[in-house]
């Protein structure tokens, strides 16, 4: 299995913006699963303690690194990715893994 952790920072936005673009985000991405082969799991954390240096995590599981790479570029991940996560985020960490 592989894990595909993602941790975004938000640009600027106005607390209505900031809470409304969270939940498009987990909407959007957790609504992947079933659609995208090889998903065994994804969830979307969007309430972080005020401690926290990042406004969204992606927690997410893989049968294995063949089909991480295919959810990378299927079309229905491409699509949430642009229309809801990139357009609205300004710093991306990513750490990839074996479990």
């Amino acid at each position: 299995m592989v894990r595909h952790i993602i941790l975004w920072k938000l640009k600027e936005l106005s607390a209505e913006e900031r809470q409304s673009v969270k939940a498009s985000i987990k909407e959007g991405l957790e609504g992947l699963k079933g659609q995208v082969p090889g998903i065994v799991d994804i969830k979307v954390h969007t309430n972080g303690l005020e401690t926290s240096n990042a406004d969204v995590m992606l927690e997410s599981s893989f049968t294995d690194f063949e089909a991480l790479k295919g959810y990378s570029v299927h079309p229905k991940h491409v699509e949430v990715a642009n229309t809801r996560v990139r357009p609205y985020t300004e710093v991306r960490s990513c750490l990839d893994f074996e479990a």
